[in-house]
Protein backbone atom coordinates (compact mmCIF):
# COMPACT_ATOMS: atom_id res chain seq x y z
CA UNK A 1 0.00 0.00 0.00
CA UNK A 2 2.65 2.55 0.86
CA UNK A 3 4.42 2.24 -2.65
CA UNK A 4 1.33 2.75 -4.30
CA UNK A 5 0.69 6.03 -2.00
CA UNK A 6 4.34 7.46 -3.41
CA UNK A 7 3.80 6.52 -6.44
CA UNK A 8 0.74 9.00 -6.48
CA UNK A 9 2.21 11.26 -4.66
CA UNK A 10 5.12 11.27 -7.11
CA UNK A 11 2.57 11.23 -10.10
CA UNK A 12 0.51 14.45 -8.29
CA UNK A 13 3.13 16.49 -7.44
CA UNK A 14 4.41 16.63 -11.03
CA UNK A 15 0.58 18.34 -12.85
CA UNK A 16 1.73 21.75 -12.68
CA UNK A 17 -1.33 23.25 -9.77
CA UNK A 18 -0.88 26.96 -8.08
CA UNK A 19 -4.39 27.74 -6.77
CA UNK A 20 -5.95 28.88 -9.96
CA UNK A 21 -4.49 26.81 -12.38
CA UNK A 22 -6.01 23.29 -10.99
CA UNK A 23 -8.21 22.08 -14.06
CA UNK A 24 -5.09 19.83 -15.01
CA UNK A 25 -4.22 18.34 -11.06
CA UNK A 26 -8.47 17.39 -10.97
CA UNK A 27 -8.50 16.02 -14.31
CA UNK A 28 -5.10 13.68 -13.01
CA UNK A 29 -7.54 13.03 -9.64
CA UNK A 30 -10.67 11.73 -11.84
CA UNK A 31 -7.91 9.73 -14.12
CA UNK A 32 -6.99 8.02 -11.18
CA UNK A 33 -9.97 7.69 -9.90
CA UNK A 34 -11.67 6.19 -13.55
CA UNK A 35 -12.71 2.76 -12.78
CA UNK A 36 -14.05 3.23 -9.02
CA UNK A 37 -17.92 3.01 -8.94
CA UNK A 38 -18.53 5.75 -7.00
CA UNK A 39 -20.61 8.75 -8.39
CA UNK A 40 -18.16 11.61 -9.04
CA UNK A 41 -19.45 16.10 -9.79
CA UNK A 42 -17.50 18.99 -9.85
CA UNK A 43 -18.52 22.07 -8.49
CA UNK A 44 -18.18 25.56 -10.18
CA UNK A 45 -14.91 26.11 -8.19
CA UNK A 46 -13.33 23.47 -10.60
CA UNK A 47 -13.08 21.17 -7.51
CA UNK A 48 -14.15 17.29 -7.38
CA UNK A 49 -16.90 15.41 -5.18
CA UNK A 50 -17.07 11.74 -5.12
CA UNK A 51 -19.51 9.63 -3.09
CA UNK A 52 -18.80 7.06 -1.78
CA UNK A 53 -21.78 4.92 -0.50
CA UNK A 54 -23.15 4.26 3.58
CA UNK A 55 -25.85 2.47 5.41
CA UNK A 56 -26.72 5.66 7.07
CA UNK A 57 -26.93 8.58 4.17
CA UNK A 58 -29.12 11.09 6.02
CA UNK A 59 -25.71 11.68 8.48
CA UNK A 60 -22.58 12.05 6.11
CA UNK A 61 -19.41 12.82 6.57
CA UNK A 62 -16.65 14.92 4.36
CA UNK A 63 -13.13 14.49 4.06
CA UNK A 64 -11.40 16.99 2.29
CA UNK A 65 -8.10 17.24 0.76
CA UNK A 66 -6.58 20.37 -1.63
CA UNK A 67 -4.68 19.37 -5.03
CA UNK A 68 -3.77 23.22 -5.10
CA UNK A 69 -0.77 24.28 -4.18
CA UNK A 70 2.26 27.42 -3.72
CA UNK A 71 2.99 29.37 -7.12
CA UNK A 72 2.91 32.65 -8.78
CA UNK A 73 2.19 35.07 -11.44
CA UNK A 74 3.89 36.71 -14.13
CA UNK A 75 3.65 40.47 -12.97
CA UNK A 76 5.46 42.31 -15.32
CA UNK A 77 7.88 41.83 -18.23
CA UNK A 78 10.82 43.72 -17.55
CA UNK A 79 13.42 45.51 -19.79
CA UNK A 80 15.88 42.92 -19.18
CA UNK A 81 13.59 40.02 -21.06
CA UNK A 82 13.49 38.74 -17.55
CA UNK A 83 9.90 38.33 -15.19
CA UNK A 84 8.90 39.86 -12.11
CA UNK A 85 6.52 37.68 -9.65
CA UNK A 86 3.71 37.82 -7.85
CA UNK A 87 3.43 35.31 -5.19
CA UNK A 88 0.03 32.65 -5.07
CA UNK A 89 -0.03 31.54 -1.39
CA UNK A 90 1.95 32.13 1.70
CA UNK A 91 5.87 31.04 1.19
CA UNK A 92 9.20 33.11 1.81
CA UNK A 93 10.76 34.02 -1.29
CA UNK A 94 14.62 32.42 -0.38
CA UNK A 95 12.21 29.39 -0.10
CA UNK A 96 12.23 29.24 -4.12
CA UNK A 97 15.73 31.37 -4.62
CA UNK A 98 17.32 28.94 -7.41
CA UNK A 99 14.41 26.80 -8.49
CA UNK A 100 13.18 25.65 -11.89
CA UNK A 101 10.12 26.49 -12.68
CA UNK A 102 7.68 26.96 -15.88
CA UNK A 103 5.95 29.99 -16.98
CA UNK A 104 2.31 28.37 -18.81
CA UNK A 105 2.07 30.76 -21.34
CA UNK A 106 -2.33 32.01 -21.85
CA UNK A 107 -1.80 31.88 -25.82
CA UNK A 108 -0.14 28.13 -25.30
CA UNK A 109 3.07 26.49 -24.71
CA UNK A 110 5.11 26.68 -21.82
CA UNK A 111 8.53 28.06 -21.33
CA UNK A 112 11.03 26.67 -18.11
CA UNK A 113 13.16 29.13 -16.31
CA UNK A 114 14.79 29.62 -12.85
CA UNK A 115 13.57 31.60 -10.39
CA UNK A 116 17.24 33.98 -9.40
CA UNK A 117 17.95 36.72 -7.62
CA UNK A 118 18.69 39.67 -9.97
CA UNK A 119 21.72 40.81 -8.49
CA UNK A 120 23.03 36.84 -7.73
CA UNK A 121 26.51 37.01 -9.47
CA UNK A 122 29.34 37.94 -6.14
CA UNK A 123 31.64 38.69 -9.03
CA UNK A 124 29.29 41.67 -10.09
CA UNK A 125 27.26 42.75 -6.92
CA UNK A 126 29.62 42.44 -4.09
CA UNK A 127 26.77 42.70 -1.28
CA UNK A 128 24.53 40.02 -3.36
CA UNK A 129 24.45 37.74 0.03
CA UNK A 130 22.64 40.86 2.21
CA UNK A 131 19.71 42.10 0.09
CA UNK A 132 16.07 41.10 0.82
CA UNK A 133 14.67 38.50 -0.98
CA UNK A 134 11.78 40.03 -2.18
CA UNK A 135 9.30 41.04 -5.25
CA UNK A 136 11.91 43.72 -6.10
CA UNK A 137 15.15 41.48 -6.29
CA UNK A 138 13.68 38.00 -7.39
CA UNK A 139 12.34 37.37 -10.97
CA UNK A 140 12.91 34.54 -13.68
CA UNK A 141 15.92 33.66 -15.82
CA UNK A 142 13.56 32.65 -18.69
CA UNK A 143 15.68 29.41 -20.67
CA UNK A 144 15.39 31.45 -23.88
CA UNK A 145 17.00 33.53 -25.95
CA UNK A 146 15.19 37.24 -25.08
CA UNK A 147 16.90 40.10 -24.42
CA UNK A 148 14.43 42.45 -24.05
CA UNK A 149 10.69 42.81 -23.02
CA UNK A 150 9.76 42.68 -26.62
CA UNK A 151 11.61 39.49 -27.26
CA UNK A 152 9.92 38.39 -24.14
CA UNK A 153 6.75 39.17 -25.44
CA UNK A 154 7.12 37.32 -29.00
CA UNK A 155 7.22 34.44 -26.84
CA UNK A 156 3.38 35.18 -25.94
CA UNK A 157 4.42 35.83 -22.07
CA UNK A 158 2.27 38.17 -20.36
CA UNK A 159 1.23 39.57 -16.99
CA UNK A 160 -0.98 37.06 -15.22
CA UNK A 161 0.44 33.90 -16.59
CA UNK A 162 0.80 31.15 -14.04
CA UNK A 163 4.37 30.01 -12.75
CA UNK A 164 4.64 27.00 -11.13
CA UNK A 165 7.59 25.37 -9.42
CA UNK A 166 9.16 22.60 -10.12
CA UNK A 167 8.68 19.63 -7.16
CA UNK A 168 12.41 18.25 -7.18
CA UNK A 169 10.67 14.96 -5.63
CA UNK A 170 13.04 12.28 -4.11
CA UNK A 171 12.13 9.13 -2.63
CA UNK A 172 15.10 8.14 -0.19
CA UNK A 173 15.79 4.25 0.37
CA UNK A 174 14.88 5.02 4.36
CA UNK A 175 11.64 5.98 3.46
CA UNK A 176 12.18 9.62 3.43
CA UNK A 177 9.55 11.35 0.95
CA UNK A 178 11.36 14.66 -0.44
CA UNK A 179 9.44 17.02 -2.78
CA UNK A 180 7.61 20.44 -2.83
CA UNK A 181 3.51 20.69 -2.70
CA UNK A 182 3.90 17.52 -0.26
CA UNK A 183 1.34 20.38 1.46
CA UNK A 184 -1.28 18.93 -0.02
CA UNK A 185 -0.36 16.64 -2.53
CA UNK A 186 0.60 13.71 -0.15
CA UNK A 187 -3.39 13.97 1.69
CA UNK A 188 -4.54 13.58 -1.96
CA UNK A 189 -2.90 10.80 -2.52
CA UNK A 190 -3.75 9.31 0.89
CA UNK A 191 -7.68 9.55 0.06
CA UNK A 192 -7.09 8.45 -3.79
CA UNK A 193 -5.60 5.35 -2.40
CA UNK A 194 -8.58 4.91 -0.24
CA UNK A 195 -10.60 5.06 -2.26
CA UNK A 196 -9.12 2.61 -4.87
CA UNK A 197 -8.91 0.61 -2.25
CA UNK A 198 -12.56 0.67 -1.09
CA UNK A 199 -13.59 0.03 -4.65
CA UNK A 200 -11.93 -3.38 -4.54
CA UNK A 201 -13.65 -4.38 -1.36
CA UNK A 202 -16.70 -3.00 -2.23
CA UNK A 203 -18.39 -3.14 1.24
CA UNK A 204 -20.92 -0.36 2.26
CA UNK A 205 -19.52 2.01 5.02
CA UNK A 206 -21.28 3.06 8.16
CA UNK A 207 -21.82 6.71 6.83
CA UNK A 208 -22.13 7.82 3.40
CA UNK A 209 -18.88 9.69 3.23
CA UNK A 210 -17.83 12.58 0.71
CA UNK A 211 -14.58 13.05 -0.68
CA UNK A 212 -13.52 16.61 -1.97
CA UNK A 213 -10.55 17.44 -3.87
CA UNK A 214 -10.64 21.23 -3.34
CA UNK A 215 -8.80 23.38 -5.60
CA UNK A 216 -8.40 27.15 -3.78
CA UNK A 217 -7.02 26.11 0.02
CA UNK A 218 -4.02 27.58 -0.26
CA UNK A 219 -5.41 31.17 -1.33
CA UNK A 220 -7.86 30.80 2.06
CA UNK A 221 -11.16 28.61 0.81
CA UNK A 222 -11.92 25.39 -0.31
CA UNK A 223 -15.63 23.91 -1.22
CA UNK A 224 -17.21 25.70 1.95
CA UNK A 225 -20.32 27.62 0.07
CA UNK A 226 -21.83 24.22 -1.10
CA UNK A 227 -21.60 21.58 1.99
CA UNK A 228 -24.80 19.78 1.70
CA UNK A 229 -27.22 19.57 5.00
CA UNK A 230 -26.63 15.86 5.56
CA UNK A 231 -22.75 17.05 5.98
CA UNK A 232 -22.09 16.58 9.40
CA UNK A 233 -19.04 16.03 10.18
CA UNK A 234 -15.96 17.46 7.87
CA UNK A 235 -12.75 16.50 8.12
CA UNK A 236 -9.70 17.89 6.44
CA UNK A 237 -6.45 15.60 5.55
CA UNK A 238 -3.92 18.14 5.59
CA UNK A 239 0.00 18.40 6.30
CA UNK A 240 1.21 18.49 10.44
CA UNK A 241 3.21 21.28 10.50
CA UNK A 242 6.85 20.72 12.23
CA UNK A 243 9.63 23.21 14.27
CA UNK A 244 10.44 24.38 17.72
CA UNK A 245 7.32 23.52 20.17
CA UNK A 246 5.75 21.09 17.64
CA UNK A 247 4.59 17.85 18.64
CA UNK A 248 4.23 16.84 15.47
CA UNK A 249 6.87 14.81 13.73
CA UNK A 250 7.55 13.15 10.15
CA UNK A 251 6.65 9.28 11.85
CA UNK A 252 3.11 9.37 13.03
CA UNK A 253 -0.20 11.12 12.10
CA UNK A 254 -0.73 14.71 13.72
CA UNK A 255 -4.16 15.33 14.93
CA UNK A 256 -5.11 19.74 15.33
CA UNK A 257 -6.31 20.68 17.97
CA UNK A 258 -6.15 24.51 17.03
CA UNK A 259 -5.11 26.72 14.39
CA UNK A 260 -5.23 30.45 14.23
CA UNK A 261 -9.05 29.84 13.45
CA UNK A 262 -9.18 28.70 16.68
CA UNK A 263 -9.83 25.19 18.58
CA UNK A 264 -11.36 22.25 16.21
CA UNK A 265 -14.36 20.49 17.48
CA UNK A 266 -13.55 18.97 20.80
CA UNK A 267 -15.51 15.90 20.64
CA UNK A 268 -14.79 14.57 17.00
CA UNK A 269 -11.02 15.49 17.70
CA UNK A 270 -11.65 13.43 21.02
CA UNK A 271 -12.80 10.85 18.87
CA UNK A 272 -10.08 10.79 16.41
CA UNK A 273 -7.62 10.36 19.35
CA UNK A 274 -9.55 7.09 20.82
CA UNK A 275 -9.73 6.15 17.12
CA UNK A 276 -6.01 5.90 17.19
CA UNK A 277 -5.45 4.91 20.68
CA UNK A 278 -7.39 2.13 19.99
CA UNK A 279 -6.35 0.92 16.58
CA UNK A 280 -2.32 1.27 17.56
CA UNK A 281 -2.20 4.30 14.73
CA UNK A 282 1.56 6.02 15.49
CA UNK A 283 -0.12 10.26 16.46
CA UNK A 284 0.76 13.00 18.15
CA UNK A 285 -2.18 15.88 18.85
CA UNK A 286 -0.60 19.58 18.35
CA UNK A 287 -1.30 23.28 17.93
CA UNK A 288 -0.34 24.78 14.81
CA UNK A 289 -0.26 28.69 15.23
CA UNK A 290 -0.01 30.24 11.81
CA UNK A 291 -2.23 27.83 10.02
CA UNK A 292 -5.65 27.42 8.51
CA UNK A 293 -7.52 24.41 6.79
CA UNK A 294 -10.30 24.24 4.71
CA UNK A 295 -12.16 22.89 7.20
CA UNK A 296 -11.57 26.22 9.69
CA UNK A 297 -12.75 28.04 6.59
CA UNK A 298 -16.12 25.79 6.46
CA UNK A 299 -16.58 27.47 10.04
CA UNK A 300 -16.04 30.58 8.58
CA UNK A 301 -18.69 30.46 6.02
CA UNK A 302 -20.77 29.32 8.15
CA UNK A 303 -21.23 25.54 7.76
CA UNK A 304 -23.69 23.31 10.47
CA UNK A 305 -20.99 20.72 10.98
CA UNK A 306 -18.78 19.20 13.59
CA UNK A 307 -14.90 19.83 12.28
CA UNK A 308 -11.11 18.35 12.58
CA UNK A 309 -8.45 18.36 10.88
CA UNK A 310 -5.13 15.91 10.69
CA UNK A 311 -2.52 14.49 8.14
CA UNK A 312 1.06 13.62 7.85
CA UNK A 313 3.55 15.51 9.64
CA UNK A 314 5.57 17.62 6.78
CA UNK A 315 8.81 19.40 7.93
CA UNK A 316 10.15 22.70 6.46
CA UNK A 317 6.63 23.40 4.95
CA UNK A 318 5.74 25.89 1.80
CA UNK A 319 9.43 25.60 1.16
CA UNK A 320 11.71 22.04 -0.10
CA UNK A 321 9.15 19.65 2.26
CA UNK A 322 9.78 15.78 3.67
CA UNK A 323 7.69 13.55 5.07
CA UNK A 324 8.05 9.70 5.84
CA UNK A 325 6.61 6.59 4.56
CA UNK A 326 5.43 6.02 8.43
CA UNK A 327 3.66 9.12 8.87
CA UNK A 328 1.84 8.65 5.46
CA UNK A 329 1.09 5.11 6.60
CA UNK A 330 -0.29 6.18 10.07
CA UNK A 331 -2.21 8.80 8.14
CA UNK A 332 -3.88 6.21 6.18
CA UNK A 333 -4.49 4.04 8.93
CA UNK A 334 -6.59 6.74 10.42
CA UNK A 335 -8.59 7.82 7.57
CA UNK A 336 -9.67 3.57 7.26
CA UNK A 337 -10.37 3.69 10.76
CA UNK A 338 -12.34 6.86 10.75
CA UNK A 339 -14.27 6.13 7.61
CA UNK A 340 -14.83 2.68 9.21
CA UNK A 341 -16.07 3.87 12.82
CA UNK A 342 -19.78 4.28 13.44
CA UNK A 343 -20.33 6.94 15.96
CA UNK A 344 -21.67 10.32 15.27
CA UNK A 345 -23.63 12.24 17.83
Amino acid sequence: MIKEIVRTIEHLVHVPSPSGYTKRAIETVEQLLEETPFRKWRDRKGGLFVEVPGHNDERRRLLTAHVDTLGAMVKEVKPSGRLSLSMIGGFNWNAVEGEYCTVHVRKGGEVTGTIVMHETSVHVYRNSGDLPRNETHMEVRLDAVTRSKEETEALGIRPGDFVSFDPSFECAMNGFVKSRHLDDKASVALLVTWLRAHAKRGAKLPHTTLVYFSTNEEIGYGGNSNIDPSIEEYVAVDMGAIGDGQATDEYSVSICMKDSSGPYHYELTNELENIARRENIDYVVDIYPYYGSDASEAMRAGADVRHALFGPGIESSHALERTHERSLQATYALIEAYTASTMIE
